[in-house]
Order: C-alpha cells, then sequence, then structure tokens
C-alpha cells in the first residue's frame, strides 16, 4: 500500500480555494462560516452546527461531502432512538447458520447527525464512541470506521422541549461551534429564484478532491510551523478562561489541543507554512465557546461564553512573531 504524502501548502490552499467555491455554489452562507466547517475537517475533528431550522445545516454538510469526494450518511436524532440504529447490528442469516453484521449509518465519511441533541444519553454513548476513538462497539466486537471520518452535528438552539443537553465530554469532541445565521437580502432572493425555477432538488457540488486527497490535506495540516510564541499564546487563552470567575469549567486541555490543531488548519487555508497569531484569533471563538461552562450567577445575569472569549482575547497579550 502506498503510504499518504502531504500536499506542498500552496496546493493545499489552492484545493482548499476550490471546495470552498463549489460549497459556495450551492450554500446561500457567508464565506468565513464555509471555511470554519472547512477547518473543522482539516484538523481532524467534528463540526457542531447550531442554528434555527432552515438554514441550509444540511445542505452545507452534504456539500461538503461531494465537493471533498467522500461518502455521505443523514441520522435523524429522536428520542426513541436506539444505539444500534447508528452503529448497526448483527442479523441471524438462516441460510448460513450465522450472525451476520448490517453497518448501520455511522459507517461513511461524513456523517450528519441532525438535531443531536434529541436523542437520549445512551445513545448519545454510542455516537461518542465513533467520534472519540473513530470506532465502534456492537455485541463486543469493535469495528473500526472509514478513514477519514468526521461527524457534522446539528442543533437547534430555540427548541428545547424535547431535547437532552449534549454531555461535556461530548461537546468536547467537536472541534468548532459555528452557525450559520440567516442569509442577505441578495442571498435570499437567490433561494426563492431557485425554488421558483424547480429544475433540481439541490444544487448539485463538483467533486473537487480525489482519492486520498483530504487526508493529504489533513497531513499538511501538520506540517505547518508553529512559532514558541505562538504555542504560549494558545496555552495561555485556554488557560485564562479557568481563572475568569464568570466560568464553573474552563477550556480542557484537549480545547487548547483543539485550538492548536485548527490554527494549523486555518494557516493551510490561508496558504501559510506557518501559524500567525491572527490564526489563532479567527478560530478561536468557534474552538472555545461550546467548551466553557458558566457559573448560576452568570447565567443568572445572561451572560455568554462569546462574552467571556471576547474578554479572554483582550486580556492576553498578542505575540510578536516574525513571518518566518
Amino acid at each position: 500500500m502506498t503510504a499518504v504524502e502531504p500536499m506542498d501548502v500552496d496546493e493545499a490552499a489552492s484545493v482548499c480555494g476550490r471546495v470552498l467555491d463549489a460549497v459556495e455554489g450551492a450554500v446561500i452562507a457567508d464565506r468565513a462560516f464555509l471555511e470554519t466547517v472547512l477547518t473543522g475537517a482539516l484538523a481532524r475533528g467534528h463540526v457542531l452546527l447550531e442554528d434555527v431550522p432552515g438554514t441550509g445545516k444540511t445542505l452545507t454538510a452534504r456539500s461538503f461531502a461531494s465537493a471533498l469526494g467522500l461518502s455521505f450518511s443523514r441520522i435523524q436524532f429522536t428520542p426513541d432512538l436506539l444505539p444500534a440504529d447508528i452503529t448497526g447490528s448483527h442479523v441471524y442469516d438462516e441460510e448460513a447458520g450465522t450472525f451476520e453484521f448490517n453497518a448501520g449509518p455511522v459507517f461513511a465519511n461524513v456523517v450528519l447527525a441532525d438535531e443531536i441533541n434529541r436523542a437520549p444519553p445512551k445513545t448519545q454513548a454510542a455516537l461518542l464512541e465513533a467520534m472519540g476513538e473513530k470506532q465502534v462497539t456492537v455485541d463486543g466486537d469493535t469495528r473500526d470506521l472509514p478513514e477519514p471520518f468526521f461527524v457534522i452535528a446539528t442543533q437547534n438552539p430555540v427548541e428545547y422541549e424535547g431535547t437532552f443537553e449534549l454531555p461535556e465530554a461530548q461537546r468536547d469532541r467537536f472541534v468548532v461551534r459555528t452557525g450559520i445565521g440567516y442569509p442577505e437580502r441578495a442571498g435570499e432572493l437567490e433561494l426563492i429564484d431557485r425554488r421558483a425555477a424547480r429544475t433540481e432538488q439541490e444544487p448539485s457540488v463538483e467533486r473537487v478532491v480525489e482519492g486520498d486527497g483530504v487526508r493529504r490535506l489533513q497531513l499538511t495540516a501538520e506540517t505547518v510551523r508553529v512559532d514558541d510564541k505562538v504555542r504560549e499564546y494558545v496555552v495561555d487563552l485556554g488557560r485564562a478562561t479557568r481563572t475568569d470567575d464568570r466560568v464553573e469549567i474552563g477550556v480542557s486541555p484537549r480545547g487548547v489541543q483543539r485550538l492548536f490543531e485548527a490554527a494549523r488548519a486555518r494557516a493551510v487555508i490561508e496558504g501559510r507554512e506557518y501559524v500567525a497569531p491572527d490564526d489563532v484569533k479567527r478560530v478561536v471563538r468557534p474552538v472555545f465557546v461550546h467548551r466553557i461552562v458558566l457559573t448560576a450567577e452568570a447565567r443568572v445575569r445572561e451572560l455568554t461564553t462569546e462574552a467571556v472569549v471576547e474578554d479572554v482575547l483582550a486580556a492576553v497579550e498578542v505575540p510578536a512573531v516574525a513571518d518566518v
């Protein structure tokens, strides 16, 4: 088997640009949002999309899978969803007299976990293993998931009835949390035009990446250099969340590592072989906001984790790093 090699950064940045262009042709969304989703994929992580219904979350996930040349599966999370509905199960074959494994929808490169917070904790635990270990255990047998593998999960921030709050361990598995937001007026007019034409159910997205392309992009991110001062900046940002009086639980060491990985992925998208402080600042919000748990007092005062991250960014000194 031929070893997978990283791309050079210029080639990787060009591929990323074409992926974003392809997805942007289908999804009416801000480019910065699409860049955040791609950052999560390059950082070998999972993405949590939190927004109101009808903004294009499902189309975003499907479009990225198409542009990246990856298999796609959608799981609709409901209160009665069972772990086997995700992982699959063993079915008895009467002719052969044996049990055969029927793989569940989690066996895909890109898995859309739609309305993830509607499933009960036991089902969440099955997905947590998949997200954390990239494997699932069914009836005592452990099976590896496809490579690459990442989850794009959606949840609605306003519909709380009938939902289960994601456990902290699961929130921590998402590299980034972001939202699409409402489109601009011109974007909504384009949606109307598409619906009026009804030439296709949804816009098609061309395949940009072939073969091991996604794996090569991920390896490229791992070649990006990070100056010691920038590494200290990443750590100091995470540690600052833990000393804030408004915070009950700050960013975990895993969250600090995810910020490091996301910053390297962002540098690739920008076409640089090194991480600049601006890369860290661009990704710290989507990496940190879902990992912070506020104190009861802060919640009563209706403070937000976004405000905490903004204050941390303002308080921690940005290192002066020369281009390298």
